[in-house]
């Protein structure tokens, strides 16, 4: 594998990833994906937005079933607020109030 030099520099290097959250793996793909599928590593292995919504979106086009609809609806209806009786109307008033 090599001299002890270079055993103790990747095992440094592999414990520095460790600490930042990432792993490093092996997958099985053809050649042609290859810069897709590092390009897509390194986006992922960025923190923020960005790699959030590329990370929802491949979720999305590999998951085994449709995307579920109602989330919204389902959140709100764990909200505390719910039941609680709350007036939520605003006073009307007559016409905006400009004088034209």
């Amino acid at each position: 594998m090599g001299s002890a030099a270079q055993k103790k520099a990747i095992r440094n290097h592999r414990a520095r990833l460790e600490r930042r959250g990432l792993a490093r793996f092996e997958i099985m793909a053809p050649d042609a994906d290859r810069e897709l599928i590092r390009a897509l590593a390194r986006r992922l292995a960025e923190a923020g937005p960005e790699a959030e919504r590329v990370r929802a979106t491949v979720q999305r086009a590999v998951a085994s079933e449709p995307p579920k609809t109602g989330g919204i609806l389902a959140a709100l209806r764990r909200s505390p607020l719910v039941g609680a009786d709350l007036d939520v109307g605003r006073p009307r008033e007559e016409g905006r109030g400009i004088d034209l």
